[in-house]
């Protein structure tokens, strides 16, 4: 199966190695044997027709990059609300996720309006909220793992990606559910990179582009231990630092 991928400013929002995302994405789909082309998408050039492709990327930047950016995507916004209501497999990473409701508003109270994608709100404070997170998802009975950082508290989600932050900051609470999910629309303001940290939403990922084109992932899925190790030991070690502090509070 051919797979093309669409990797909107690739220079402008690769904070935190965000591109590493389509890497181990290209990766899985490659060893499942599929032929895998990814399209870069840079400011002020006009995308292919967005239903040609099969996966959609915008990865983090600085709020300043992410500003810029939604300045450059809003001229195509409505094909791309359209895309996601189609069912066009998405994900927006770290501060590309706050570019998708229906506004931010800066920290010295400006509005903006978002690309209308969802129904949330993104409002930026002074203060950034950094630290490790983890909390359960309703995909999967793995937790999701990640690490915030960011100054904006997303209100209003109503289908979030982590139904609780067992661990953390969420979208705009401690403990609070964080990221927004909706059909194929996946958006977290948590890096690592995601995908990387966290196999099982590749997989879910995977599954999203291979159904899209009404095709079904096989039994026997590609193996990378490594990664499988990685994500093991990241969330025991969290979860024994929880244990931890919470043993310290008593």
């Amino acid at each position: 199966m051919e797979v093309k991928i669409l990797h909107i400013y690739p220079d402008l929002m690769s904070l935190y190695g965000s591109y590493a995302n389509l890497s181990v994405l290209r990766r899985y789909l490659e060893a499942l044997g599929c032929t895998v082309t990814v399209d870069a998408l840079r400011p002020g050039e006009t995308p292919a027709p967005l239903t040609s492709y099969d996966f959609l990327f915008l990865g983090a930047g600085t709020e300043r990059a992410a500003d810029y950016a939604l300045t450059q995507l809003r001229p195509w916004g409505d094909a791309l609300c359209k895309a996601a209501s189609d069912g066009l497999p998405m994900l927006f990473a770290g501060t590309a996720m706050e570019l998708l409701g229906k506004s931010i508003t800066a920290a010295d109270g400006t509005e903006t309006a978002g690309l209308g994608l969802a129904d949330f709100t993104a409002v930026r404070q002074d203060r950034r909220i950094v630290g490790d997170v983890f909390g359960p998802t309703a995909l999967f009975d793995e937790v999701i793992v990640g690490f915030m950082n960011k100054c904006a508290l997303i209100h209003g989600v109503q289908t979030p990606l982590l139904t609780a932050c067992t661990m953390g900051f969420g979208n705009d609470a401690q403990g609070g559910a964080e990221g927004y999910h909706k059909d194929n629309v996946f958006a977290s303001e948590l890096t690592g990179p995601l995908l990387v940290k966290n196999p099982r939403l590749l997989e879910t990922v995977v599954q999203a582009i291979y159904a899209r084109r009404g095709q079904t992932l096989p039994a026997e899925k590609p193996s990378f231990p490594y990664a499988q190790a990685g994500y093991a030991i990241t969330a025991e070690q969290l979860r024994l630092r929880l244990e931890k502090e919470k043993a310290s509070k008593k």
